[in-house]
């Protein structure tokens, strides 16, 4: 029979063996990345310059494309909500309604910040607050309510724009989008940007602020600008105004706006309903004012003997007599007619 040859294994090192190689020192560095190491492993060195331009290109033009998103707005951000000026700009709208942001703050602090807002960097390193006024208190609101960093930051896009008048349209357009304006909010802020400096007259704030508005919505928001300029001060619930009586009012207001002006003084409403009332009151005409039902006097009656009573009624000249009674009967009547008659 033929021989196996038999395999021989090295034979196991001793249980020390590796405490005494590691007691020779330490092992030889691995050799560096370089270009010694990758001409020894057959990388030619043209591929390898074009692998790491190729690299750095991609990694240049990645962060060349953050900073456009950033400075063109189309980054969202996190920001501290201490750095956001809420009074960069002159506000367009007037109050908030107490149950819109109790829906406002009830979504947010469920949902969280779905939207972002709109600020525009300044010099100091704070951010001007454009459009997103709502959210901001809101957020302000839930902060202070539950404390904590939960709330402490809100998510906004920074936006560049070219002038003030740009900053003006932007929020006006945004609050118009989301949630529209009154007539007289929309007059506030026009007669308000004049009065800045922003626009030269107040015709070009209507036409810059309002421009995606009709001609017709142009001039029912500059009739609201005259209302704006002489009732504000003595108006309580300027918002609330509808458009028809704001309408009446800014053609009153030539002719009477003195008196109107003294009776919103002398009589400060309580309510916006209330105000509405006084102001339809002072501007209706006392011709047009329903006449007040004339109330008939109580007709007179007393007892001229006993069981006959007589009933007197109507104005002097149509006197009515008449008389009721067990004791009146056809006897009485007859005897009544003689005396008349003189018989």
């Amino acid at each position: 029979m033929a021989k196996r040859k038999r395999l021989d294994l090295p034979p196991m090192p001793a249980p020390d063996a590796k405490a005494a190689a590691l007691s020779q020192g330490p092992a030889a560095p691995l050799p560096r990345p370089g270009l010694a190491n990758r001409l020894a492993h057959g990388v030619p060195p043209i591929a390898q310059i074009a692998a790491d331009a190729s690299a750095q290109a991609a990694l240049s033009e990645m962060s060349q494309t953050l900073h456009l998103a950033r400075t063109e707005g189309r980054l969202v951000q996190s920001l501290p909500l201490s750095l956001i000026d809420q009074a960069y700009l002159v506000r367009d709208r007037i109050a908030l309604d107490p149950e819109e942001l109790g829906s406002l703050i009830a979504s947010l602090r469920e949902h969280g910040q779905r939207t972002p807002i709109e600020v525009t960097e300044l010099p100091d390193g704070r951010f001007g607050l454009i459009s997103g006024w709502r959210r901001l208190q809101a957020l302000h609101h839930l902060t202070k309510e539950e404390g904590g960093e939960k709330f402490a930051s809100v998510l906004a896009l920074l936006r560049r724009p070219a002038t003030a008048a740009s900053a003006y349209v932007a929020m006006v357009e945004e609050n118009e989008i989301r949630q529209g304006l009154s007539y007289y909010e929309r007059a506030r802020i026009a007669a308000r940007a004049v009065d800045i400096g922003v626009f030269e007259t107040e015709k070009q704030a209507l036409q810059s602020l309002f421009g995606a508005a009709s001609r017709a919505r142009r001039s029912k928001i500059g009739s609201f600008l005259s209302i704006y300029r002489s009732l504000d001060p003595v108006l309580c619930f300027p918002s609330a105004i509808p458009e028809r009586l704001g309408l009446r009012i800014a053609q009153a207001l030539e002719h009477k706006g003195k008196d109107i002006r003294q009776a919103l003084a002398d009589r400060p409403a309580k309510t916006a309903a209330e105000e509405q009332i006084l102001l339809d009151e002072i501007l209706t005409p006392p011709s047009a004012k329903a006449p007040r039902a004339r109330v008939k006097p109580e007709p007179e009656r007393r007892e001229l003997a006993k069981g006959i009573f007589l009933t007197r009624s109507g104005p002097a000249g149509k006197v009515t007599l008449s008389l009721s009674g067990p004791s009146v009967d056809e006897g009485l009547v007859e005897r009544i007619s003689r005396w008349i008659s003189g018989q």
